[in-house]
């Protein structure tokens, strides 16, 4: 680790150390680990999966734009060539990495009052500074399986004897296609280029207030879908506290944020993403080609995610709550 610490290091022009890098947390694409030495500290990214160099430069540019707005981030350090991607040698594993500024902080409390407002304002910001987008959304956020691809995928699982078969099965058969049948392509002209993972285990408060990380699936989105998204989560989930999903709703409206929930429909981006989150990590719990601690990871995603499903219920409640704010 010693040798990767270096790497980075001199990869990024950070001087000669002594350097050391710990593990700090391990996402669904990657690992970051804290890169310390003379005296100061960084977030190093990596990418388990590959790296699209295309989406890493439209990271950089929506993080730089909402920096000149006042939304505080932490910033993506280019290398000793400009670009913001960088790749470890091939005995330090081969895998992409980013470098990112180290912030101190807590973990945001969505039920806190001022940080509601806070992130209300911030994502009325990112629309109106990413509205008119053109691009198509990726099928990530308009798309989900189809009920022959989730039988087929349940078959091999069931053939893996893993212990949550017949969990999955279950969902198969009832809230994945409950869900699934709300999961539409975006209208034209609703389109923001945006953050699309705005939870708040992304954000942390720091000394000087929040802070908004983990910019790299910045790209085009529904300013309504990516809405409703944000208030389920911040909102309690399936637990819903309409107080809450009120006061980050006022909050967006009064900082210019013009998105409105309108029903179901408006959670289509919601229910994509945990559908295609729970797609591919059973896939990836069966799958041969990556390491046991992969798969390890993704059987335990699977078994966490499925026991937090969206329920209809609860966005029908967060959208009569919503509908005078």
């Amino acid at each position: 680790m010693h040798d990767t610490a270096d790497f980075i290091a001199e990869t990024y022009g950070l001087g000669a150390g002594p350097w050391t890098m710990r593990p700090v947390t391990r996402g669904a694409l990657g690992h970051i680990w804290k890169l310390s030495g003379n005296g100061s500290s960084w977030a190093v990214k990596e990418l388990l999966f590959g790296c699209d160099e295309e989406q890493v430069r439209r990271e950089a540019a929506l993080r730089q734009a909402m920096e000149n707005l006042g939304i505080a981030s932490p910033r993506l350090i280019p290398n000793r060539h400009g670009t913001h991607v960088s790749q470890l040698t091939h005995s330090s594993g081969g895998s992409y990495v980013k470098l990112y500024d180290w912030i101190d902080g807590t973990k945001a409390d969505p039920s806190d009052g001022d940080i509601l407002d806070w992130f209300g304002r911030t994502m009325a910001l990112l629309h109106t500074a990413g509205e008119d987008a053109s691009d198509t959304p990726d099928s990530w956020y308009e798309q989900c399986p189809q009920h022959a691809d989730w039988k087929d995928l349940h078959e091999k699982v069931h053939q893996a004897r893993l212990p949550w078969s017949d969990a999955l099965g279950w969902f198969i058969d009832t809230s994945a296609a409950e869900l699934a049948h709300w999961v539409t392509p975006t209208a034209p002209g609703d389109l923001v280029t945006s953050h699309l993972d705005l939870q708040p285990q992304n954000v942390l408060v720091g000394p000087d207030g929040p802070v908004l990380l983990d910019w790299d699936n910045a790209g085009p989105v529904s300013a309504e879908r990516e809405l409703a998204r944000a208030v389920y989560v911040w909102a309690g989930r399936n637990q819903v506290n309409t107080d809450s999903a009120r006061r980050l709703a006022r909050a967006y409206r009064s900082a210019g944020g013009t998105a409105t929930i309108k029903g179901p429909q408006s959670f289509s981006m919601l229910f994509a993403t945990d559908l295609n989150f729970i797609y591919v990590q059973a896939e990836c719990s069966i799958d041969p080609a990556v390491t046991s601690a992969q798969r390890e990871f993704a059987s335990n995603q699977v078994v966490a995610s499925l026991r937090g499903v969206p329920k209809l219920t609860a966005v029908a409640q967060l959208t009569d709550a919503l509908g005078n704010v």
